[in-house]
């Protein structure tokens, strides 16, 4: 289980265990970076939250690509943001 130590939205130090396969998640990165998916759903492939992947991210030095970059990665984030499958 990969621990991702966040701070939540009251500054509060926490771990979050909810990124059970660290090997998804390497992958997850490797999508986002590569511009596969979206920041929506990389948080969704990890269980984390759009704001502790935002800060994952920016940790581990990963350039954020803020706002949709096509009409399909719009589609896909209006699809997570209405939790549609």
């Amino acid at each position: 289980m990969l621990h991702v130590r966040t701070l939540d939205r009251m500054g509060t130090d926490r771990y979050n265990t909810a990124v059970d396969d660290t090997k998804e998640f390497a992958t997850t990165i490797g999508l986002y970076v590569l511009g596969e998916i979206s920041l929506g759903k990389a948080a969704e492939r990890t269980g984390v939250t759009r704001w502790e992947m935002e800060e994952i991210l920016q940790k581990v030095g990963v350039e954020l690509r803020l706002g949709p970059q096509s009409m399909e990665d719009l589609v896909d984030e209006v699809d997570v943001a209405l939790d549609r499958d």
